[in-house]
C-alpha cells in the first residue's frame, strides 16, 4: 500500500496543480506535505502569455487584397494567434513552476467564462485572470468586468440609457458573484441601469461613455442612490452570499462535488472576513485535515485539460506538432479560451459519454505511436471553436502530434517502483494482475497501461 504521506502529497499535486512533474516523484514519498503546500504557495515575478504570430495592421501585403480577402486574413491570423494563446496557457500549467497560480488560473478562466474571436482580448483577460488567480477577488472581479471580452461577450457595450441591456448585470450576479436566489429581477434592472455607459475602444481600452449613463437614483440590493458600475460590483462585495456562492464553488472544484455545509460555513465566513483574499481561503483548504480525508481523494474526474497535462508532466516529451494539441481538446470537449457558454464547462460526470471515454482510454497509447488516431467530433457538437471545418475535414487533416516521449528518463525515475502507487490517486478497484497481463513488463508499458485505466480518469 501507499504510505499516507505519498497519498497526501500526490493528492496536493493533482488539486492545487496538474499533478506531479516528473523531476517530482522521486521525493514524493517522503517530502513534509506542508513544505510541499508552502512550494506551491510561493509566486514568482509575473510573466505574461502572449502570442508571436503578426497583428494584421503590421502586415503590408493586407493593403493589395480586396475586402473580402482582407476579412478572410484578418480570421485566419486572429484563429493562429488565439490558438498560440491556448497552446501557450496550456504550457504554462505543464512546465510553469507556479502550479498553483496556473490551477487557479484554471479554475477562475471557467468561472469568467468569455468567448471572443478578438485575440487581443483574449490575452488580456486571461492575463488578468493569472496575474489575480491568488489575490483579491474584490480586484479580479472589477479588472474582469472591464475586460473587453467580458463587457463584449456580454454584450455590456450595447447598454446604454433609455435601452439597457441587462446581459451583463444578470450574468455578474447569477454566475460570477452571488448565485441564483440572492437577487431579484429589480435588481438586475437596477444593476443595468448603473454599468450603462460601460465599455472599450477597439485597441481594448476600458471606457466609461458618460453619456450612455443613466445618471438617474437606482435601487440596488435594498440600496438607493445614484450608482455607476463600481458601486454595484462594492454593494455586491458587501454581500455575504457572494462569499459563500465562491466558496462553495471552490469547494466543489478543489475537494468534493458533495458539499459539506459547516465546512462552507467557516470557510466562507473567514473568506468574507479576510477581504476576500484568494491565496489566504486556498491555504486554508488545502492545510485542513479534512482535505486529506479518504472520501475527498480520487473522487474527481479529471477534465480534458487537466487529464492532458498531467500527462505531459510525467512524460517528458518532444511535440513537433503542438497545433495538433488543440484537436484533442476539441475532441474531449474542452477548449482553452472557448468555454461552451457564460456559464463556463460543467464538471464531472459530462466529461465522460461513450466517444469521449474511449479517446481518454486510448490516449497513452496514441501519443506513445502504439495506434493511430481515429475519431472525430460528435456531428452535433456544439463546439465549433471558430474553426469552421467540418468533422470530416477537421479528421482528414488531422495529423498527430507528432511526439516523442524520454522513455529513458521514465524508466529512470520508475524503476523499481510501484508504478501504480505513483500514477492512480485510488487504486481500490484496480486488479494490477489484469494491467500487468496486457503488459510486456517494461515500465514503459506499465505507464502507458496504467494511464489507460478508467482508474487513471480520477484525481
Amino acid at each position: 500500500m501507499p504510505t499516507s504521506l505519498l497519498i497526501n502529497n500526490k493528492h496536493l499535486l493533482w488539486r492545487a496543480g496538474f499533478g506531479a512533474g516528473i523531476n517530482q516523484f522521486e521525493n514524493l514519498k517522503n517530502k513534509d506535505t506542508k513544505t510541499l503546500l508552502n512550494d506551491l504557495l510561493k509566486e514568482g515575478d509575473f510573466t505574461y502569455i502572449d502570442y508571436q504570430t503578426p497583428d494584421t495592421e503590421t502586415l503590408d501585403y493586407m493593403n493589395d487584397k480586396s475586402p473580402a480577402e482582407k476579412k478572410k486574413e484578418i480570421q485566419k491570423i486572429n484563429r493562429q494567434q488565439n490558438e498560440e494563446l491556448n497552446l501557450n496557457f496550456l504550457y504554462k500549467m505543464v512546465t510553469g513552476n507556479e502550479q498553483l497560480r496556473e490551477k487557479m488560473a484554471f479554475f477562475w478562466h471557467g468561472h469568467f467564462a468569455s468567448r471572443v474571436q478578438n485575440p487581443k482580448f483574449n490575452r488580456q483577460i486571461l492575463n488578468v485572470i493569472r496575474k489575480n488567480s491568488l489575490g483579491n477577488f474584490r480586484d479580479l472581479l472589477f479588472e474582469v468586468s472591464k475586460a473587453p471580452a467580458m463587457l463584449n461577450f456580454l454584450n455590456n457595450q450595447q447598454n446604454k440609457k433609455d435601452h439597457p441591456n441587462e446581459n451583463f448585470a444578470r450574468e455578474v450576479m447569477e454566475l460570477f458573484t452571488m448565485g441564483r436566489g440572492n437577487y431579484t429581477e429589480k435588481d438586475i434592472r437596477e444593476g443595468a441601469r448603473a454599468f450603462t455607459g460601460w465599455g472599450y475602444d477597439k485597441e481594448g481600452n476600458f471606457l466609461e461613455r458618460k453619456k450612455f449613463h443613466d445618471e438617474e437614483s437606482k435601487t440596488f440590493l435594498g440600496k438607493t442612490g445614484n450608482f455607476t458600475g463600481n458601486d454595484v460590483l462594492e454593494i455586491i462585495l458587501e454581500q455575504k452570499a457572494t462569499s459563500r456562492f465562491i466558496t462553495t464553488k471552490i469547494y466543489k472544484f478543489f475537494v468534493n462535488e458533495n458539499v459539506n455545509e459547516a465546512i462552507i460555513d467557516k470557510l466562507s465566513d473567514d473568506f468574507y472576513q479576510s477581504g476576500y483574499d484568494i491565496k489566504k481561503l486556498m491555504k486554508d483548504i488545502f492545510s485542513s485535515t479534512w482535505f486529506y480525508d479518504k472520501k475527498n481523494i480520487g473522487n474527481r474526474i479529471k477534465s480534458p485539460i487537466e487529464l492532458m497535462a498531467g500527462m505531459m508532466r510525467t512524460l517528458p516529451m518532444n511535440i513537433q506538432n503542438p497545433e495538433n494539441l488543440i484537436v484533442y481538446q476539441k475532441l474531449l470537449g474542452q477548449m482553452l479560451l472557448y468555454p461552451p457558454n457564460v456559464a463556463g464547462w460543467p464538471n464531472g460526470k459530462s466529461w465522460i459519454d461513450s466517444s469521449t471515454l474511449m479517446l481518454r482510454l486510448q490516449i497513452p497509447q496514441i501519443w506513445s505511436g502504439l495506434r493511430p488516431l481515429d475519431y472525430r467530433p460528435k456531428a452535433d457538437d456544439d463546439l465549433d471553436m471558430g474553426l469552421k471545418n467540418n468533422t470530416n475535414t477537421l479528421t482528414k487533416s488531422f495529423k498527430n502530434p507528432n511526439i516523442t516521449i524520454d522513455w529513458a528518463k521514465v524508466e529512470t525515475v520508475f524503476n523499481g517502483k510501484n508504478i501504480e502507487e505513483y500514477l492512480i490517486q485510488s487504486a481500490t478497484s484496480l486488479d494490477m494482475n489484469s494491467v500487468k497481463s496486457f503488459s510486456d513488463k517494461s515500465v514503459k508499458m506499465n505507464v502507458i497501461n496504467l494511464m489507460s485505466t478508467p482508474e487513471y480518469q480520477l484525481m
